[in-house]
């Protein structure tokens, strides 16, 4: 007799119940079984960034009509996901809907420029402009009636939703509210601290005699706030002693601020310089990063919710979205009409970056470019993770590398780009030549991250 063994194998082990369920396949993962694994892997890795570059679509759309002067502020409703207010240049605000894309409440809110907005906790919006004003609005659609979208632009003054006004003694630069409490903070001439029941300012907690051009409420450690200024400083305040803390002065003016909402101690500045800047407020006499890659003014920045990620907004009519880690951009986002941006913010999902343009126009990026939000069954979703790690794991070789760093430029930044290489470059072999040349350590190396600051000083105490 002979003994027989049938290799037997039930459907039912690897046969998925629903279509929705993955393939099961018996699989031996011994490497010596598989000689052409990486062979393989480095092709599928290549098709995958092809295939990323392919499919990316960063613009969604305009919100809305836009503005009809240029867009200098957004501010976020951190209660919510959709929903979003901008000032223009004009005085004029709009409350969006990002679900539908429309504005849910527009008004005039200043004569001149809106020059500083904040969603308060409690359901309002505060605003401040050039004249000399700070408003209290309603976010409720029925405190504002019927309206024409003409009246919005006419010039008699705008009261309907109108709960408060605070006023001032000077032009107001740049305004935020405390995360939880009914406090809040206005630049300008002179730097002031606000409470929501009373009429005028509590507190001055000026440091230095020029204009602060941007206040910031650290999210987080609640009762820390910084400033920038046009003498080129920051500075640091806490409002438990109501006095200013630190200072650092750089060498170009810092344009905007933005705290690190995942560590409380960090937070980024835009600059003149074309550079943004992350600090640690514990030490402040050297940067912990330096964003390179702009060829204008970093006009103004913000971070994502994760904290993994910032984008800036530049004079050069560009946005990108930098790796908090990294030096250079990881993704750079254009168009041909968008003009000057002004003013970016990340959605509070961190999925969508808004960006404010001197066209007039609102618009919504993805933060990813290839991510869709459709529903995905799982075989795409494992297929789009295996995607995902092969890039990560082939990331640096040379043909991936070049295919996911490929960009098209506007060809001005591009020209920029190369003008400033040729400069910069020339720049360091001066200096490398004068060091060459001159005695022993007369002129030591100054590390990038420390180049741009000019002195700190803390502030002593009375």
């Amino acid at each position: 007799t002979m003994k027989v063994k049938t290799i037997s194998r039930s459907a039912d082990t690897y046969v998925p119940a629903r279509n929705t369920q993955e393939l099961a396949m018996p699989r031996n993962l011994n490497p010596a079984l598989h000689p052409f694994e990486r062979a393989r892997e480095y092709t599928r890795a290549v098709t995958a960034t092809k295939l990323e570059r392919m499919f990316a679509q960063p613009f969604v759309g305009q919100m809305g009509d836009g503005h009809r002067d240029g867009i200098y502020c957004i501010s976020k409703n951190f209660q919510a996901t959709n929903q979003v207010a901008s000032g223009s240049g004009d005085g004029v605000v709009k409350y969006w809907n990002m679900s539908s894309r429309d504005e849910a409440v527009s008004f005039r809110a200043h004569f001149g420029m809106v020059t500083g907005l904040a969603v308060t906790p409690r359901r309002g919006l505060l605003s401040c402009g050039d004249d000399k004003s700070i408003k209290l609005w309603s976010l409720q659609t029925g405190d504002f009636g019927e309206t024409d979208d003409l009246d919005v632009y006419r010039k008699s003054g705008n009261t309907t939703g109108l709960l408060k006004t605070f006023s001032g003694e000077h032009a107001f630069q740049g305004l935020d509210h405390h995360f939880t409490d009914d406090i809040f903070v206005t630049g300008g001439a002179a730097i002031q601290l606000w409470n929501m029941s009373r009429t005028n300012y509590v507190s001055n907690l000026s440091w230095g005699a020029d204009n602060v051009t941007r206040v910031k409420f650290n999210k987080t450690e609640t009762n820390v706030l910084a400033s920038c200024g046009s003498d080129n400083s920051i500075v640091l305040y806490d409002i438990r002693t109501n006095t200013p803390v630190q200072k650092v002065v750089t060498a170009l003016r810092p344009n905007s601020l933005a705290w690190n909402p995942m560590e409380a101690y960090t937070f980024a500045s835009g600059h003149d310089d074309h550079n943004a800047y992350l600090w640690d407020m514990r030490d402040l006499s050297k940067s912990l990063n330096v964003y390179k890659d702009h060829v204008s003014a970093v006009t103004d920045l913000d971070f994502s919710p994760t904290g993994k990620e910032l984008v800036t907004g530049s004079y050069d009519k560009t946005i990108r979205i930098f790796r908090t880690r990294e030096g250079h951009s990881r993704e750079i986002y254009h168009t041909k009409r968008m003009q000057r941006v002004f003013a970016v913010a990340y959605t509070t999902d961190a999925r969508y970056i808004l960006s404010g343009s001197d066209d007039a126009n609102l618009r919504l990026w993805r933060a990813n470019a290839l991510e869709r939000l459709n529903v995905k069954s799982a075989r795409e979703r494992s297929k789009l993770n295996y995607d995902n790690k092969l890039k990560e794991r082939y990331k640096y070789m040379p043909e991936v590398r070049r295919i996911s760093r490929h960009r098209h430029l506007p060809s001005v930044v591009k020209k920029a780009q190369e003008i400033k290489r040729v400069e910069t470059e020339s720049l360091k072999r001066r200096e490398e030549n004068d060091r060459m040349n001159r005695k022993d350590g007369s002129r030591p190396r100054v590390p990038e991250r420390q180049k741009h600051i000019r002195g700190t000083a803390w502030k002593e105490s009375s």
